[in-house]
């Protein structure tokens, strides 16, 4: 792909990769041409995703589509998907995963124990994307592989959330937008700096859309929202530079669990640590060997922090750490005199905030006004 956007050129995902790759071998079964697939994608955008190659099996067809990241630091980059067809007379695509998928093992996952590691999403958009090949009546039987996927796989974080064999096939919505480049870094100090240019010493930093909606759901304005990403620690040395006063951060627990334990870029490929952060805390207040060894052996952080929050000393470990995201905020934001934070998990379940959430929220509220 050769389109840009904030960061530079964005990628198609694993998803779509394999969604191309199933399309290209039903069409090649049915002498169609197959050599560059176009998407519909859940966004409602389209995507041309070439073809690497096609051709006849004992049973069906395979094709085999390169994953290109753009510039994401992924290691899925360069790899290749391989789909692995057979037309069925009975309608309907079963999707199953082959050699270099991994299989989920652990609960907490999109996907139950036992399953191979497909996520609802791709497997909606490989279906869709076939059903709208395959001719009234018939179906078809599919499955995904990644020749060099059990090796990728020692690299990412699979393992550690109990994925065996291989990678998993992700993605939402089949673009992968770059998440590592001096030009998000770049954009986040323009929205900070247009922002204090405006008149505003006060701004509320999020790391994402589901954090962006929790602020516009708690009444931020929007235009005092500035989208972080993982620069959690360039975003604050910008802020602390730009004369900013008062800080707001509301973020979904995964990524402030890193930041709660000093980890100021919270992409995957550059740190971890939230099951022991919250397992940490959780010890500090009361919680048993037992409990803390269920924390360490779970797979989100989501759930974990669901759950936890039900305890006396969940509670206590989820104030701890929104505390502990301040004290990160204020010595990083260098300036700054006072910070806010709120965790939530999905779907916009407030887990812990600071005491002084709620009237730094009127301030930013009433901060925007007077700048209109």
């Amino acid at each position: 792909m050769d389109e840009t956007g904030v960061g530079g050129a964005k990628g198609f995902t694993t998803g779509a990769a394999a969604a191309a790759a199933s399309v290209a071998a039903v069409r090649f079964l049915l002498d169609r041409s197959c050599r560059d697939i176009l998407l519909h994608l859940p966004t409602g955008r389209d995507v041309v995703i070439p073809v690497t190659g096609c051709l006849r099996t004992e049973k069906g067809a395979e094709a085999w589509v390169t994953k290109d990241a753009g510039d994401d630091p992924d290691v899925t980059h360069g790899a290749v998907l391989v789909s692995s067809v057979e037309m069925q007379e009975a309608s309907g695509v079963t999707i199953l995963g082959g050699k270099g998928v991994g299989v989920v093992t652990k609960p907490g996952l999109p996907v139950p124990p036992g399953k191979a590691a497909i996520n609802p999403g791709p497997m909606a958009l490989i279906r869709k994307s076939l059903e709208a090949e395959l001719t009234q009546g018939n179906g078809a039987l599919v499955s995904i592989s990644i020749p060099n996927g059990e090796e990728l796989a020692k690299r990412t974080y699979n393992p550690r959330l109990g994925i065996v064999g291989g990678l998993s096939i992700l993605g939402t919505t089949g673009i992968v937008s770059p998440m590592s480049s001096e030009a998000i870094v770049g954009t986040i100090k323009s929205e900070l700096s247009m922002l204090s240019a405006s008149g505003a010493n006060i701004a509320c930093l999020v790391p994402g859309n589901y954090g962006r909606r929790m602020a516009m759901l708690l009444g931020v304005p929007e235009k005092m929202i500035v989208n972080i990403s993982n620069f959690a620690g360039d975003a604050l040395a910008i802020s602390g530079n730009l004369g900013f006063e008062k800080l707001l951060l509301i973020g979904q627990i995964g990524k402030f669990a890193k930041l709660s334990a000093g980890s100021l870029d919270t992409h995957s490929s550059k740190s971890d640590g939230r099951l022991e952060a919250l397992a940490a805390y959780s010890a500090l207040h009361g919680a048993s060997s037992g409990d803390v060894r269920e924390i360490l052996d779970s797979t989100m952080a989501d759930e974990v922090a669901t759950r936890i929050s039900k305890t006396a000393w969940g509670v206590l470990a989820l104030n701890e750490l929104v505390e502990r995201i301040v004290r990160t905020a204020l010595v990083g934001a260098t300036g700054i005199s006072e910070c806010a934070c709120l965790t939530f998990s999905l779907p916009d379940r407030e887990l812990s905030r600071t005491s002084n959430l709620g009237p730094m929220i009127e301030e930013i509220k009433s901060h925007s006004r007077e700048l209109q």
